[in-house]
């Protein structure tokens, strides 16, 4: 069987596409299945295919897309550039040369990606599509949005109509549709009145230490990920402020200029970390807050509170309770909301640190991997 994972950003790039499709590609290649990944970048140096891997596939070394094969599987990176349009017809060029004798073509964002592999055609592989985010929604709060995901859907009649139309245009491409939540598969459901077969496989528990915090003073308070405006950083830079606590914010973004603007001498900002690294800044931190206006799926919650750390999450996320376990959910959509779920934090630290530090059931990347296959040979 071959497997062609797209997706709109892959490590270095963080998120959690990057991290979902880096895990996943790892599991289908232990259970035997070639995989090969497309996603936008432009690799440091071009790597030619070794002669094995070379053998009946000419066009590979003339592609514009810079293939790069790794020791395990191979990723194409397709330019960028300015223009969206010409970046989908790169996209959709390098998914139909490595698509048209796949088995399955998964798409990991409805628009970036579904937009190509509507144009590209391909006619053998069943296509499935991941929704983890969302993608107008998402546009909506980089252009100054407030309303939450599910307000938007419901209330923003103008220029959801524009996104809905958007959406049935593409969603229509794909065969299956796979939710990582219940919240945005019911959203979904009472937007759109005819959606592809769709069913729910959630995000793994990652493995980890989960070792008991204790509370420093000040407070060291953690955010670590994409600094996008839909994570409601600039209300928490602000939140700082009006409470006794320091702060570390690990990632990248198209908003860090603005917010290192903005921050006081109380808050520093440090490049993407993985591994053993990211590790060592959940053991050395307090407590980590993710203050969004929507958190669907965050899997860097989920790595934080398999280390033991508390994790302090705005109460509109699509976590189950399953997954959420231990985490504290607040409403911190204001300034003044989020200084009094922080100020709770402090006051009830101990019992907060102990729920944390509570082991999580295992459900490792292996299980939500042999979740796909179950679902994928179903579709056959």
């Amino acid at each position: 069987m071959k497997i062609v994972l797209a997706t709109g950003i892959y490590p270095p790039d963080i998120g959690g596409p990057a991290t979902y499709v880096s895990f996943l590609a790892e599991e289908f290649l232990r259970d035997g299945i070639e995989v090969v990944v497309v996603t936008y970048g432009v690799s440091s140096k071009f790597q030619q295919p070794s002669p094995s891997r070379r053998k009946g596939y000419g066009w590979r070394a003339r592609l514009r897309p810079s293939r790069v094969p790794s020791s395990k599987w191979e990723v194409v990176r397709v330019k960028k550039g300015f223009c969206p349009v010409m970046r989908w017809f790169r996209y959709a060029k390098a998914l139909k040369k490595v698509g048209q004798d796949a088995d399955i073509v998964y798409a990991f964002s409805s628009v970036s990606c579904g937009v190509p592999l509507k144009l590209a055609r391909l006619k053998k592989p069943k296509k499935i599509l991941r929704l983890g985010g969302d993608f107008g929604w998402e546009r909506y709060t980089d252009w100054g949005g407030k309303k939450s995901l599910r307000e938007w859907h419901e209330k923003s009649f103008l220029v959801s109509s524009f996104w809905f139309l958007v959406y049935r245009f593409v969603l229509n491409t794909f065969n299956h549709i796979i939710f990582s939540t219940r919240f945005q598969e019911e959203i979904y459901e009472n937007h759109f009145t005819k959606l592809p077969y769709h069913s729910i496989i959630e995000n793994a528990l990652p493995e980890g230490r989960s070792e008991m915090h204790g509370m420093n003073a000040p407070i060291r308070l953690l955010f670590m990920g994409r600094f996008v405006a839909f994570k409601n950083l600039q209300t928490l830079i602000k939140a700082l402020d009006k409470v006794d606590a320091r702060m570390t914010m690990v990632g990248d973004g198209p908003i860090k200029k603005k917010l290192q603007s903005i921050a006081s001498s109380k808050i520093i900002f440090v490049s993407p970390v993985s591994g053993e690294e990211k590790q060592k800044i959940f053991q050395s931190h307090d407590l980590m807050v993710i203050p969004s206006i929507t958190e669907i799926s965050p899997n860097v919650a989920l790595e934080a509170r398999s280390a033991g750390l508390p994790v302090l999450l705005t109460s509109e996320t699509g976590l189950s309770s399953t997954l959420s376990e231990g985490m504290i959910l607040k409403d911190m959509r204001g300034v003044d909301q989020i200084v009094a779920a922080i100020k709770d934090v402090r006051s009830n630290y101990t019992q907060y640190a102990q729920n944390a530090a509570h082991p999580l059931q295992k459900r490792g990347w292996d299980v939500v991997a042999q979740e796909h296959l179950l679902l994928i040979n179903h579709m056959e």
